[in-house]
């Protein structure tokens, strides 16, 4: 979809703050409550909005343990696959699941308190998962850049 300078600023701004009021953002746009209230809902109606959500630190909440774990299946199966999408999009530690290319199957981000924490989700959830072949995990020493924001 093609997008005017208008729509790419409000874009910017929304997930910058998407708690503005809609007055908020016509002073910053120079528009009219109106047209920004409508632009929005064009956005939305068009899937490009897709929800809003609030963004927690993980520190507060006391998961700041990041692993991410590469999963390779013993099998390409259409119903191996679809058999652990559907338990792997069930656990709640796993913020983000991708089926890759390479040398193995799926990518995984994983968010828990501790080291123990990790260790009790490998073999309590995620190997009792059928199916898998192996895992290698990698664990977050210093996060050098995170955004939500998708530039347009």
């Amino acid at each position: 979809m093609q997008f005017d300078f208008i729509d790419k600023k409000l874009i910017t701004l929304l997930q910058q703050d998407s708690k503005k009021t809609n007055k908020e953002l016509s002073n910053t746009l120079n528009l009219s409550v109106t047209a920004v209230y409508e632009r929005i809902k064009k956005l939305e109606k068009q899937g490009i909005i897709d929800k809003y959500v609030a963004l927690i630190k993980k520190e507060k909440v006391n998961k700041s343990f990041v692993a991410f774990c590469h999963i390779k299946l013993t099998q390409h199966t259409q119903n191996y696959v679809v058999k652990f999408e559907k338990e792997v999009a069930n656990l709640e530690e796993v913020l983000e699941c991708y089926h890759i290319s390479g040398d193995y199957d799926y990518l995984l981000k994983v968010l828990v308190k501790d080291m123990a924490a990790f260790r009790e989700f490998m073999v309590n959830k995620l190997t009792s998962i059928n199916h898998i072949g192996s895992t290698h995990s990698m664990f977050m020493i210093n996060e050098v850049k995170h955004t939500t924001a998708i530039s347009v």
